[in-house]
Protein backbone atom coordinates (compact mmCIF):
# COMPACT_ATOMS: atom_id res chain seq x y z
CA UNK A 1 0.00 0.00 0.00
CA UNK A 2 2.85 2.39 0.82
CA UNK A 3 4.14 2.32 -2.74
CA UNK A 4 0.82 3.71 -3.97
CA UNK A 5 0.78 6.54 -1.43
CA UNK A 6 2.84 8.99 -3.57
CA UNK A 7 0.48 8.39 -6.49
CA UNK A 8 -2.55 9.04 -4.31
CA UNK A 9 -1.01 12.25 -2.94
CA UNK A 10 -0.14 13.39 -6.48
CA UNK A 11 -3.63 12.74 -7.75
CA UNK A 12 -5.13 14.44 -4.73
CA UNK A 13 -3.37 17.63 -5.74
CA UNK A 14 -4.81 17.51 -9.24
CA UNK A 15 -7.94 19.34 -10.34
CA UNK A 16 -10.17 17.54 -12.78
CA UNK A 17 -12.20 20.66 -13.58
CA UNK A 18 -11.02 22.18 -16.88
CA UNK A 19 -9.77 25.74 -16.52
CA UNK A 20 -12.65 28.06 -17.34
CA UNK A 21 -12.03 30.79 -19.88
CA UNK A 22 -14.80 33.08 -21.03
CA UNK A 23 -15.33 32.56 -24.79
CA UNK A 24 -14.63 35.57 -26.97
CA UNK A 25 -17.73 37.51 -27.91
CA UNK A 26 -18.68 36.51 -31.49
CA UNK A 27 -19.84 40.03 -32.42
CA UNK A 28 -18.17 43.14 -33.90
CA UNK A 29 -16.35 45.54 -31.60
CA UNK A 30 -18.52 48.44 -32.80
CA UNK A 31 -22.22 48.93 -33.37
CA UNK A 32 -23.36 49.34 -36.98
CA UNK A 33 -24.15 52.99 -36.19
CA UNK A 34 -20.82 54.42 -35.03
CA UNK A 35 -22.47 57.65 -33.89
CA UNK A 36 -24.31 55.69 -31.20
CA UNK A 37 -21.15 54.96 -29.20
CA UNK A 38 -20.86 56.90 -25.96
CA UNK A 39 -17.49 57.93 -24.46
CA UNK A 40 -18.28 55.99 -21.26
CA UNK A 41 -20.03 52.71 -20.48
CA UNK A 42 -23.80 52.82 -20.71
CA UNK A 43 -25.75 53.31 -17.51
CA UNK A 44 -29.50 52.84 -17.34
CA UNK A 45 -31.26 54.46 -14.40
CA UNK A 46 -33.77 52.84 -12.08
CA UNK A 47 -37.06 52.20 -13.84
CA UNK A 48 -38.84 54.82 -11.72
CA UNK A 49 -36.43 57.41 -13.07
CA UNK A 50 -36.33 55.99 -16.58
CA UNK A 51 -40.13 55.85 -16.95
CA UNK A 52 -41.23 59.14 -15.40
CA UNK A 53 -44.97 58.95 -16.10
CA UNK A 54 -46.88 58.31 -12.80
CA UNK A 55 -49.58 56.16 -14.43
CA UNK A 56 -46.96 53.99 -16.13
CA UNK A 57 -45.05 53.66 -12.86
CA UNK A 58 -48.25 52.47 -11.18
CA UNK A 59 -48.75 49.79 -13.81
CA UNK A 60 -45.13 48.60 -13.59
CA UNK A 61 -45.30 48.41 -9.80
CA UNK A 62 -48.47 46.32 -10.02
CA UNK A 63 -46.85 43.99 -12.56
CA UNK A 64 -43.77 43.48 -10.38
CA UNK A 65 -46.07 42.56 -7.51
CA UNK A 66 -48.72 40.44 -9.20
CA UNK A 67 -47.34 38.98 -12.46
CA UNK A 68 -47.50 35.18 -12.19
CA UNK A 69 -44.62 34.47 -14.55
CA UNK A 70 -42.38 36.65 -12.39
CA UNK A 71 -43.50 34.72 -9.32
CA UNK A 72 -42.49 31.50 -11.07
CA UNK A 73 -39.09 32.99 -11.95
CA UNK A 74 -38.55 34.01 -8.31
CA UNK A 75 -39.54 30.52 -7.16
CA UNK A 76 -37.01 29.05 -9.61
CA UNK A 77 -34.32 31.09 -7.88
CA UNK A 78 -35.38 29.71 -4.49
CA UNK A 79 -35.35 26.21 -5.97
CA UNK A 80 -31.81 26.64 -7.31
CA UNK A 81 -30.68 28.12 -3.98
CA UNK A 82 -32.00 25.05 -2.17
CA UNK A 83 -30.25 22.71 -4.62
CA UNK A 84 -27.00 24.61 -4.10
CA UNK A 85 -27.42 24.19 -0.34
CA UNK A 86 -27.91 20.45 -0.78
CA UNK A 87 -24.71 20.18 -2.84
CA UNK A 88 -22.76 22.26 -0.33
CA UNK A 89 -23.94 19.99 2.50
CA UNK A 90 -22.18 17.07 0.81
CA UNK A 91 -18.85 18.75 1.62
CA UNK A 92 -19.42 18.12 5.36
CA UNK A 93 -19.86 14.98 7.47
CA UNK A 94 -23.35 13.71 8.17
CA UNK A 95 -24.07 12.99 11.84
CA UNK A 96 -27.11 11.12 13.10
CA UNK A 97 -28.41 9.20 16.10
CA UNK A 98 -29.50 5.58 15.67
CA UNK A 99 -31.68 3.63 18.09
CA UNK A 100 -31.96 0.04 16.93
CA UNK A 101 -33.33 -3.33 17.99
CA UNK A 102 -32.36 -6.61 16.34
CA UNK A 103 -34.32 -9.79 17.00
CA UNK A 104 -33.71 -13.21 15.42
CA UNK A 105 -34.96 -16.77 15.92
CA UNK A 106 -32.49 -19.60 15.20
CA UNK A 107 -33.93 -23.16 14.69
CA UNK A 108 -32.70 -25.94 16.97
CA UNK A 109 -30.91 -27.84 14.22
CA UNK A 110 -28.73 -24.78 13.65
CA UNK A 111 -27.40 -24.43 17.19
CA UNK A 112 -25.71 -26.74 19.70
CA UNK A 113 -28.61 -26.76 22.18
CA UNK A 114 -30.99 -28.49 19.78
CA UNK A 115 -33.72 -26.02 20.70
CA UNK A 116 -34.80 -22.89 18.88
CA UNK A 117 -33.25 -19.75 20.31
CA UNK A 118 -34.48 -16.16 20.13
CA UNK A 119 -31.74 -13.57 20.35
CA UNK A 120 -32.15 -9.83 20.84
CA UNK A 121 -29.80 -6.87 20.65
CA UNK A 122 -30.33 -3.21 21.42
CA UNK A 123 -28.07 -0.44 20.13
CA UNK A 124 -27.89 3.31 20.70
CA UNK A 125 -25.25 4.98 18.51
CA UNK A 126 -24.04 8.34 17.36
CA UNK A 127 -22.88 7.85 13.78
CA UNK A 128 -20.95 9.98 11.28
CA UNK A 129 -20.11 9.48 7.61
CA UNK A 130 -17.82 11.57 5.44
CA UNK A 131 -16.46 11.25 1.91
CA UNK A 132 -12.83 12.30 1.50
CA UNK A 133 -13.06 14.45 -1.60
CA UNK A 134 -9.50 13.80 -2.84
CA UNK A 135 -10.38 14.26 -6.50
CA UNK A 136 -12.77 17.19 -6.23
CA UNK A 137 -15.88 15.30 -7.28
CA UNK A 138 -18.06 16.78 -4.55
CA UNK A 139 -16.45 20.19 -4.98
CA UNK A 140 -17.21 20.08 -8.70
CA UNK A 141 -20.85 19.27 -8.04
CA UNK A 142 -21.05 22.13 -5.54
CA UNK A 143 -19.50 24.52 -8.09
CA UNK A 144 -22.02 23.42 -10.70
CA UNK A 145 -24.96 23.81 -8.32
CA UNK A 146 -23.77 27.26 -7.24
CA UNK A 147 -23.38 28.34 -10.87
CA UNK A 148 -26.89 27.06 -11.66
CA UNK A 149 -28.19 29.11 -8.75
CA UNK A 150 -26.49 32.25 -10.08
CA UNK A 151 -27.85 31.44 -13.55
CA UNK A 152 -31.41 31.23 -12.24
CA UNK A 153 -30.93 34.50 -10.36
CA UNK A 154 -29.67 36.27 -13.49
CA UNK A 155 -32.50 34.70 -15.51
CA UNK A 156 -35.00 36.09 -12.99
CA UNK A 157 -33.42 39.54 -13.35
CA UNK A 158 -33.62 39.24 -17.14
CA UNK A 159 -37.29 38.32 -16.96
CA UNK A 160 -37.93 41.25 -14.62
CA UNK A 161 -36.37 43.62 -17.15
CA UNK A 162 -38.46 42.08 -19.92
CA UNK A 163 -41.60 42.46 -17.83
CA UNK A 164 -40.92 46.15 -17.17
CA UNK A 165 -40.20 46.78 -20.85
CA UNK A 166 -43.26 44.77 -21.92
CA UNK A 167 -45.54 46.73 -19.59
CA UNK A 168 -44.15 50.00 -20.96
CA UNK A 169 -44.55 48.79 -24.55
CA UNK A 170 -48.10 47.55 -23.92
CA UNK A 171 -48.95 50.86 -22.29
CA UNK A 172 -47.62 52.81 -25.27
CA UNK A 173 -49.68 50.60 -27.59
CA UNK A 174 -52.78 51.30 -25.51
CA UNK A 175 -52.08 55.04 -25.61
CA UNK A 176 -51.67 54.92 -29.38
CA UNK A 177 -54.91 53.00 -29.85
CA UNK A 178 -56.75 55.37 -27.50
CA UNK A 179 -55.62 58.30 -29.60
CA UNK A 180 -56.33 56.60 -32.91
CA UNK A 181 -59.75 55.45 -31.72
CA UNK A 182 -60.64 58.97 -30.57
CA UNK A 183 -59.57 60.28 -33.97
CA UNK A 184 -61.62 57.60 -35.75
CA UNK A 185 -64.72 58.31 -33.64
CA UNK A 186 -64.40 62.02 -34.41
CA UNK A 187 -64.08 61.13 -38.09
CA UNK A 188 -67.22 58.98 -37.91
CA UNK A 189 -69.13 61.93 -36.45
CA UNK A 190 -67.79 64.31 -39.11
CA UNK A 191 -68.62 61.96 -41.95
CA UNK A 192 -72.06 61.29 -40.51
CA UNK A 193 -72.71 65.03 -40.59
CA UNK A 194 -71.41 65.22 -44.16
CA UNK A 195 -73.59 62.28 -45.18
CA UNK A 196 -76.66 63.93 -43.68
CA UNK A 197 -75.85 67.23 -45.38
CA UNK A 198 -75.33 65.56 -48.77
CA UNK A 199 -78.60 63.70 -48.33
CA UNK A 200 -80.42 66.97 -47.68
CA UNK A 201 -78.78 68.61 -50.66
CA UNK A 202 -79.69 65.65 -52.86
CA UNK A 203 -83.30 65.92 -51.81
CA UNK A 204 -83.44 69.51 -53.09
CA UNK A 205 -81.46 68.73 -56.23
CA UNK A 206 -78.16 70.36 -55.23
CA UNK A 207 -76.25 67.04 -55.04
CA UNK A 208 -76.32 63.84 -57.03
CA UNK A 209 -76.86 60.24 -56.02
CA UNK A 210 -73.17 59.70 -56.74
CA UNK A 211 -72.27 62.28 -54.12
CA UNK A 212 -74.54 60.61 -51.57
CA UNK A 213 -73.12 57.16 -52.30
CA UNK A 214 -69.59 58.51 -51.87
CA UNK A 215 -70.55 60.16 -48.58
CA UNK A 216 -72.27 56.99 -47.37
CA UNK A 217 -69.26 54.84 -48.32
CA UNK A 218 -66.90 57.20 -46.50
CA UNK A 219 -69.14 57.11 -43.41
CA UNK A 220 -69.34 53.30 -43.39
CA UNK A 221 -65.55 53.01 -43.89
CA UNK A 222 -64.99 55.29 -40.91
CA UNK A 223 -67.37 53.16 -38.81
CA UNK A 224 -65.50 50.00 -39.83
CA UNK A 225 -62.13 51.56 -38.95
CA UNK A 226 -63.47 52.74 -35.59
CA UNK A 227 -64.77 49.23 -34.82
CA UNK A 228 -61.42 47.71 -35.85
CA UNK A 229 -59.51 50.11 -33.60
CA UNK A 230 -61.92 49.43 -30.72
CA UNK A 231 -61.23 45.71 -31.09
CA UNK A 232 -57.48 46.31 -31.13
CA UNK A 233 -57.73 48.54 -28.09
CA UNK A 234 -59.67 45.88 -26.15
CA UNK A 235 -57.04 43.29 -27.05
CA UNK A 236 -54.23 45.67 -26.03
CA UNK A 237 -55.94 46.35 -22.71
CA UNK A 238 -56.36 42.62 -22.07
CA UNK A 239 -52.68 42.05 -22.86
CA UNK A 240 -51.71 44.78 -20.40
CA UNK A 241 -53.99 43.30 -17.74
CA UNK A 242 -52.30 39.92 -18.19
CA UNK A 243 -48.87 41.50 -17.73
CA UNK A 244 -49.98 43.45 -14.66
CA UNK A 245 -51.64 40.38 -13.21
CA UNK A 246 -54.36 42.18 -11.22
CA UNK A 247 -57.61 44.04 -11.73
CA UNK A 248 -56.73 47.58 -12.73
CA UNK A 249 -60.23 48.91 -13.31
CA UNK A 250 -60.57 51.25 -16.27
CA UNK A 251 -57.19 51.66 -17.93
CA UNK A 252 -56.57 55.03 -19.56
CA UNK A 253 -52.84 55.75 -19.29
CA UNK A 254 -51.57 58.99 -20.75
CA UNK A 255 -47.77 58.90 -20.71
CA UNK A 256 -46.07 61.68 -22.61
CA UNK A 257 -44.04 60.29 -25.50
CA UNK A 258 -42.02 63.51 -25.65
CA UNK A 259 -40.64 62.88 -22.14
CA UNK A 260 -38.70 59.76 -23.13
CA UNK A 261 -35.10 59.70 -21.92
CA UNK A 262 -32.05 60.30 -24.05
CA UNK A 263 -29.92 57.17 -24.30
CA UNK A 264 -26.20 56.88 -25.04
CA UNK A 265 -25.10 53.35 -25.87
CA UNK A 266 -21.56 52.29 -25.01
CA UNK A 267 -19.34 49.75 -26.74
CA UNK A 268 -20.65 46.18 -27.17
CA UNK A 269 -18.19 44.87 -24.57
CA UNK A 270 -19.57 47.38 -22.05
CA UNK A 271 -23.20 46.59 -22.80
CA UNK A 272 -23.60 42.94 -23.71
CA UNK A 273 -21.44 41.26 -21.07
CA UNK A 274 -23.39 42.98 -18.29
CA UNK A 275 -26.84 41.94 -19.49
CA UNK A 276 -28.46 39.48 -17.07
CA UNK A 277 -29.42 37.04 -19.84
CA UNK A 278 -25.78 36.91 -20.98
CA UNK A 279 -24.60 36.50 -17.39
CA UNK A 280 -27.11 33.67 -16.91
CA UNK A 281 -25.81 31.91 -20.03
CA UNK A 282 -22.24 32.25 -18.77
CA UNK A 283 -23.14 30.76 -15.38
CA UNK A 284 -24.74 27.79 -17.14
CA UNK A 285 -21.49 27.40 -19.04
CA UNK A 286 -19.51 27.45 -15.76
CA UNK A 287 -21.82 24.76 -14.37
CA UNK A 288 -21.31 22.58 -17.45
CA UNK A 289 -17.55 23.05 -17.12
CA UNK A 290 -17.64 21.94 -13.47
CA UNK A 291 -19.70 18.87 -14.30
CA UNK A 292 -16.83 17.66 -16.47
CA UNK A 293 -14.64 17.58 -13.35
CA UNK A 294 -17.23 15.54 -11.47
CA UNK A 295 -17.52 13.07 -14.36
CA UNK A 296 -13.73 12.67 -14.62
CA UNK A 297 -13.39 12.10 -10.86
CA UNK A 298 -15.74 9.12 -11.12
CA UNK A 299 -12.84 7.10 -12.60
CA UNK A 300 -10.90 7.34 -9.31
CA UNK A 301 -11.38 5.70 -5.91
CA UNK A 302 -14.16 6.92 -3.67
CA UNK A 303 -13.12 6.96 0.00
CA UNK A 304 -15.88 7.09 2.62
CA UNK A 305 -15.27 7.05 6.37
CA UNK A 306 -18.10 5.76 8.58
CA UNK A 307 -17.85 5.70 12.39
CA UNK A 308 -20.30 4.96 15.20
CA UNK A 309 -20.00 5.21 18.97
CA UNK A 310 -22.61 4.25 21.53
CA UNK A 311 -23.87 1.36 23.65
CA UNK A 312 -25.12 -2.18 22.93
CA UNK A 313 -26.85 -4.77 25.10
CA UNK A 314 -28.92 -7.94 24.88
CA UNK A 315 -31.60 -6.38 27.06
CA UNK A 316 -33.11 -2.93 26.81
CA UNK A 317 -32.61 -2.40 30.55
CA UNK A 318 -28.86 -2.90 30.21
CA UNK A 319 -28.42 -0.61 27.22
CA UNK A 320 -26.77 2.16 29.23
CA UNK A 321 -25.24 -0.03 31.93
CA UNK A 322 -21.57 -0.33 32.80
CA UNK A 323 -19.47 -2.07 30.16
CA UNK A 324 -22.04 -1.63 27.39
CA UNK A 325 -19.95 0.79 25.36
CA UNK A 326 -19.43 -0.06 21.68
CA UNK A 327 -17.89 1.61 18.63
CA UNK A 328 -17.09 0.85 15.05
CA UNK A 329 -14.94 2.47 12.37
CA UNK A 330 -15.46 1.42 8.74
CA UNK A 331 -13.26 3.08 6.10
CA UNK A 332 -14.39 2.21 2.59
CA UNK A 333 -12.35 2.54 -0.57
CA UNK A 334 -14.37 1.88 -3.70
CA UNK A 335 -12.44 1.83 -6.98
CA UNK A 336 -14.49 1.25 -10.13
CA UNK A 337 -12.97 -1.39 -12.38
CA UNK A 338 -15.70 -2.15 -14.90
CA UNK A 339 -19.00 -0.37 -15.53
CA UNK A 340 -19.55 -1.19 -19.20
CA UNK A 341 -18.39 2.27 -20.30
CA UNK A 342 -20.75 4.25 -18.02
CA UNK A 343 -18.01 6.55 -16.69
CA UNK A 344 -16.59 7.26 -20.15
CA UNK A 345 -20.08 8.03 -21.43
CA UNK A 346 -20.70 10.39 -18.51
CA UNK A 347 -17.49 12.29 -19.37
CA UNK A 348 -18.52 12.46 -23.04
CA UNK A 349 -21.97 13.66 -21.99
CA UNK A 350 -20.51 16.38 -19.75
CA UNK A 351 -18.18 17.59 -22.51
CA UNK A 352 -20.97 17.65 -25.09
CA UNK A 353 -23.17 19.63 -22.70
CA UNK A 354 -20.34 22.09 -22.22
CA UNK A 355 -20.08 22.52 -26.00
CA UNK A 356 -23.82 23.15 -26.09
CA UNK A 357 -23.47 25.70 -23.29
CA UNK A 358 -20.70 27.48 -25.19
CA UNK A 359 -22.86 27.69 -28.30
CA UNK A 360 -25.84 28.91 -26.27
CA UNK A 361 -23.67 31.56 -24.58
CA UNK A 362 -22.37 32.80 -27.94
CA UNK A 363 -25.88 32.76 -29.41
CA UNK A 364 -27.18 34.80 -26.47
CA UNK A 365 -24.50 37.43 -27.10
CA UNK A 366 -25.31 37.51 -30.81
CA UNK A 367 -29.01 37.91 -30.10
CA UNK A 368 -28.27 40.69 -27.62
CA UNK A 369 -26.06 42.44 -30.17
CA UNK A 370 -28.79 42.25 -32.80
CA UNK A 371 -31.38 43.54 -30.35
CA UNK A 372 -29.35 46.63 -29.47
CA UNK A 373 -28.31 47.22 -33.10
CA UNK A 374 -31.95 46.99 -34.22
CA UNK A 375 -32.98 49.49 -31.56
CA UNK A 376 -30.22 51.89 -32.59
CA UNK A 377 -31.33 51.74 -36.20
CA UNK A 378 -35.00 51.98 -35.23
CA UNK A 379 -34.43 55.05 -33.06
CA UNK A 380 -32.56 56.83 -35.83
CA UNK A 381 -34.95 55.99 -38.66
CA UNK A 382 -38.18 56.34 -36.68
CA UNK A 383 -37.12 59.85 -35.72
CA UNK A 384 -36.63 60.77 -39.38
CA UNK A 385 -39.84 58.98 -40.35
CA UNK A 386 -41.84 60.78 -37.65
CA UNK A 387 -40.48 64.15 -38.74
CA UNK A 388 -41.50 63.46 -42.34
CA UNK A 389 -44.96 62.18 -41.38
CA UNK A 390 -45.60 65.21 -39.20
CA UNK A 391 -44.77 67.37 -42.22
CA UNK A 392 -47.19 65.28 -44.29
CA UNK A 393 -49.89 65.71 -41.65
CA UNK A 394 -49.35 69.46 -41.59
CA UNK A 395 -49.53 69.61 -45.39
CA UNK A 396 -52.70 67.49 -45.46
CA UNK A 397 -54.28 69.70 -42.79
CA UNK A 398 -53.59 72.80 -44.87
CA UNK A 399 -54.85 71.07 -48.01
CA UNK A 400 -58.06 69.94 -46.27
CA UNK A 401 -58.83 73.48 -45.08
CA UNK A 402 -58.40 74.88 -48.57
CA UNK A 403 -60.48 72.16 -50.20
CA UNK A 404 -63.24 72.74 -47.64
CA UNK A 405 -63.23 76.44 -48.54
CA UNK A 406 -63.32 75.60 -52.26
CA UNK A 407 -66.15 73.13 -51.71
CA UNK A 408 -68.21 75.70 -49.77
CA UNK A 409 -67.62 78.14 -52.60
CA UNK A 410 -68.79 75.59 -55.13
CA UNK A 411 -65.41 75.45 -56.86
CA UNK A 412 -64.49 71.83 -56.03
CA UNK A 413 -66.57 68.67 -55.95
CA UNK A 414 -67.46 66.60 -52.92
CA UNK A 415 -65.25 63.78 -54.22
CA UNK A 416 -62.23 66.11 -54.01
CA UNK A 417 -63.19 67.00 -50.44
CA UNK A 418 -63.64 63.35 -49.56
CA UNK A 419 -60.22 62.50 -50.97
CA UNK A 420 -58.63 65.27 -48.89
CA UNK A 421 -60.39 64.00 -45.74
CA UNK A 422 -59.20 60.45 -46.32
CA UNK A 423 -55.59 61.42 -46.84
CA UNK A 424 -55.66 63.74 -43.82
CA UNK A 425 -57.05 60.92 -41.65
CA UNK A 426 -54.42 58.48 -42.92
CA UNK A 427 -51.65 60.99 -42.20
CA UNK A 428 -52.89 61.50 -38.64
CA UNK A 429 -53.06 57.75 -38.03
CA UNK A 430 -49.53 57.25 -39.42
CA UNK A 431 -48.12 59.94 -37.11
CA UNK A 432 -49.68 58.32 -34.04
CA UNK A 433 -48.41 54.84 -35.01
CA UNK A 434 -44.86 56.07 -35.64
CA UNK A 435 -44.81 58.10 -32.44
CA UNK A 436 -45.73 54.94 -30.52
CA UNK A 437 -43.05 52.95 -32.36
CA UNK A 438 -40.43 55.53 -31.42
CA UNK A 439 -41.56 55.38 -27.80
CA UNK A 440 -41.36 51.58 -27.88
CA UNK A 441 -37.65 51.81 -28.74
CA UNK A 442 -37.08 53.54 -25.40
CA UNK A 443 -38.81 50.67 -23.60
CA UNK A 444 -36.71 48.24 -25.63
CA UNK A 445 -33.51 50.05 -24.69
CA UNK A 446 -34.33 49.65 -21.00
CA UNK A 447 -34.31 45.87 -21.43
CA UNK A 448 -31.49 45.73 -23.97
CA UNK A 449 -29.09 47.77 -21.83
CA UNK A 450 -29.79 45.83 -18.66
CA UNK A 451 -31.71 48.40 -16.61
CA UNK A 452 -32.28 48.09 -12.88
Amino acid sequence: MNKFLPLVVLLAGCSFIPNYERPAAPVPAQWPAASAVAPAPTFVADWRTYFADPQLQKLISAALEHNRDLRIAVARVDEARALAGISRADRFPTVDVNLQQQAAKVPGDLNTSGHSVISRRYDANLGAAFELDFWGRVASLETAARANFFASEFAQRAFRLSLIADVAGATYSLVELDQRLALAEATVKTRADSRRLIEQRRDVGLATDLDFLAADGAYQSARAEAANLARQRAAAENALRLLVGSDMGAVSPEPTFAALPEIAVGLPSDVLLNRPDVLAAEQRLIAANANIGAARAAFLPKIVLTATAGTASRALSGLFGAGSGAWSFVPLLKWPLFDAGRSEANVDLAEVRKNIAVAEYEKTIQQAFREVADLLAAREHYAVQLQALEAVEQAQTTRLKRVEQRHLGGVSSYLELLDAQREHFAAQQAVLATRRALAATAAGFYKALGGV
